[in-house]
């Protein structure tokens, strides 16, 4: 039977979860597409692969620096105005990309589009604290990651599609594809303004006893947290091997997904296009069905860390095997791989929101996410000099593979407080 809170959650979902998952699919299709014109943007511009490997990560450094400040603005300024200006700024930023026809240009606006989104994604993480119960958090970010894998599926094809408009009016393929990706971030920016609001507090689609059932929960479990204020968050031991595993997770993330198109064409025999495009969504669709249930389980069980270990040892092992073996089998390891390193997510940052609150929360969260940038920018330079060093492209996997499962294993080790599991929680009521 469901509680008065359970009808707040689910309404919560409903209002929030389609329009963030919405946000997520353009903000990690606007920072990753260049994966899928990787080749035809070298070419028509001169790139070199270093050159390459520098832009796709250089997005991250600022990205990863910005991050904390970016989350106090947010938490004072308003998640309406902040989400929805910073949505409408890398739109434009990632159309930009058009007209990044030199090494100088890319270098620019991958760096600029990593400022605009830095308040992104710490910012919706914090979100979900301000608006779901402890108990739900995994499911619901669950559901919010599942834009990243969106992203892919839908966005491989696109993407795909879009690299066949060569030609059209003058314009590579390329040209389309950054265009009409960034302008769909636009409007969706602009929507925001009308869409979301700051907090429980001033939401339009709760009525008074619904707000104040959820504030009431929230602010009990507020009352169980170690820290509240910046430096407590900072000074934690547990928040920084928070940090270092989330940097293991972003490496293995970035180093495939940044590849991940040509490595695809290059077990077909093909270049990168359209059909290349649609068998490159295929571990997305897989990583899909993964983040809906292995979160959901989580929530269940009221088991986080066993959980999220034992998600990226599968990621680890799928990714290192996808080079080791024939396409066919390779394809099928890079969805275990999808799925560990998508899945693992959500459930990992249940953890922090155990640990912190208030600002002390909004703090903790960008610190971690800075780590997980800084991974980012280290993944294609990481896949990079190790296929040189060892002069063999598995190579690159390979260690790829090797940082997951460290990071895994730095998991196994940490103590995390249990939540209530949900199916025990039915069974008071």
């Amino acid at each position: 039977m469901m509680t008065q809170l359970d009808v707040v959650v689910k309404k919560n979902r409903a209002r929030l979860i389609p329009f963030m998952l919405a946000l997520y699919v353009l903000a990690f299709l606007d920072r990753s597409n260049i994966g899928f014109a990787k080749e035809a943007y070298q070419i028509d511009t001169g790139l070199s692969n270093d050159a390459y490997a520098l832009g796709a990560g250089i997005f991250f450094v600022v990205y990863a620096f910005l991050g904390v400040p970016a989350n106090l603005l947010m938490r004072r300024w308003g998640a309406r105005r902040w989400i929805g200006s910073i949505t409408v700024i890398w739109g434009f930023l990632s159309a930009g990309m058009a007209y990044a026809d030199t090494e100088a240009k890319f270098l620019i606006v991958r760096t600029l589009l990593g400022a605009a989104e830095a308040g992104f994604f710490p910012g919706m993480i914090y979100l979900t604290s301000l608006w779901f119960p402890q108990q739900n958090r995994a499911s619901i970010m669950g559901l919010f990651y599942m834009g990243a894998p969106l992203a892919l599926t839908l966005g491989s094809p696109l993407s795909g599609a879009l690299l066949e408009m060569h030609g059209f009016m003058g314009n590579p393929g390329w040209y389309w594809m950054f265009m009409i990706e960034g302008l769909l971030a636009v409007v969706a920016g602009f929507f925001t303004f009308y869409w979301l609001d700051d907090t429980p507090q001033s939401a339009r689609f709760l009525s008074n006893d619904e707000k104040q059932v959820l504030l009431t929960q929230l602010a009990s479990e507020e009352e169980k947290k170690v820290a509240s204020h910046i430096s407590e968050a900072i000074s934690n031991p547990r928040i920084w091997q928070l940090a270092l595993i989330y940097l293991t997770i972003q490496i293995a993330v970035y180093g495939l997904i940044f590849f991940l198109p040509t490595q695809v064409a290059e077990l077909m025999g093909t270049k990168v296009g359209f059909m290349a495009s649609v068998v490159t969504a295929i571990p997305w669709i897989a990583a899909l069905f993964g983040t809906w249930y292995i979160p959901r389980y989580s929530d269940r069980i009221g088991e986080r860390r066993n959980v999220a270990a034992l998600t990226l040892l599968a990621a680890g092992i799928g990714i290192g095997v996808s080079g080791l073996v024939s396409p066919l089998l390779a394809i099928l390891a890079l969805c275990v791989a999808a799925v560990g390193f998508i899945a693992v997510q959500p459930v990992f940052w249940t953890m922090p929101t155990q640990l912190l609150s208030g600002t002390a929360l909004a703090a903790g969260i960008g610190f971690v996410n800075l780590f997980g940038a800084v991974g980012g920018f280290l993944a294609p330079i990481i896949r990079v000099r190790a296929e040189a060093f060892f002069n063999n492209s598995a190579a690159g996997l390979l260690t790829l593979a090797g940082i997951a499962i460290v990071g895994s294993f730095i998991i196994f080790s940490l103590h995390v407080v249990r939540p209530e599991p949900l199916a025990c929680k039915a069974t008071q009521h």
